[in-house]
């Protein structure tokens, strides 16, 4: 489920276009905002963040626009990458419109949380964190209940990284901590639901819905290159983790 096997970008784009068009839309906030710094980007990020005072006083919308923007570079590609690795599995089993409907509602419980809960009128906050957790909800919704869609390898690397993800939540500063609880409570909320009629994620269902001339080309090996050794997955899963344990120190760091 986590092992990319796009072979372009074009690939993943027509694979995953709900997950391609967020982290495009990340990249061009931070580049319009934190590059280019243009008068347009600061606006729109005046607009777009999570205001608690704001939002008090009837602008809404900001609970939903700041998912979408970010703090700076670390910030935006730790969201990213944590979307390019956790996303695409989800968008296949759930559908396009499922899945930006469990993707956003997840985000806006985590906002909603952070709005009743933290009582400081001039507390800010942005980003695709709770979003993104509220994925990580959806998959142990799986690894608990719904067994059928998840294989014990990719259950054992969700419940790892799961647990890391909300312990660092506590650990690191600068971290809206009711963003991280409550989208992972939104995505468990929303999984009985959008998973109702989901199916196991296989790369072959979607080389079959963009396949060209009409015909399956065979690749002779494919079953070969389908069964991966237990030690290659042993080191898949340290791989994600490392991965995963750099973007947060340099986001710590920077």
């Amino acid at each position: 489920m986590f092992i990319r096997q796009e072979r372009s970008i074009k690939e993943f784009m027509q694979f995953y276009p709900v997950v391609a068009w967020l982290i495009i839309i990340h990249l061009f906030l931070w580049f319009i905002i934190h590059f280019l710094q243009l008068p347009l980007g600061q606006q729109l990020f005046q607009w777009g963040i999570g205001h608690n005072l704001y939002i008090h006083q009837g602008e809404y919308w900001r609970l939903l626009t700041a998912i979408f923007l970010h703090s700076g570079m670390p910030h935006t590609l730790f969201n990213s990458f944590s979307l390019v690795l956790f996303g695409p599995a989800l968008e296949q089993m759930l559908g396009r419109m499922k899945f930006i409907i469990a993707y956003l509602g997840a985000g806006l419980i985590g906002n909603i949380a952070t709005y009743a809960l933290n009582p400081t009128a001039f507390y800010a906050h942005i980003g695709a964190s709770g979003a993104i957790f509220g994925l990580f909800g959806l998959y142990m919704y799986m690894v608990m209940l719904r067994k059928d869609l998840i294989d014990e390898t990719n259950a054992q690397i969700v419940v790892v990284i799961t647990i890391i993800a909300l312990l660092m939540t506590f650990l690191r500063t600068h971290i809206n901590i009711y963003a991280h609880i409550f989208g992972f409570l939104g995505g468990l909320i929303l999984a009985p639901i959008v998973l109702k009629r989901a199916k196991p994620f296989s790369i072959w269902r979607n080389r079959r819905r963009h396949m060209h001339g009409g015909s399956i080309k065979f690749d002779p090996k494919r079953w070969q290159k389908r069964r991966l050794s237990q030690q290659t997955k042993k080191n898949l899963f340290w791989l994600i983790l490392g991965i995963l344990i750099i973007f947060g120190l340099i986001g710590k760091l920077l």
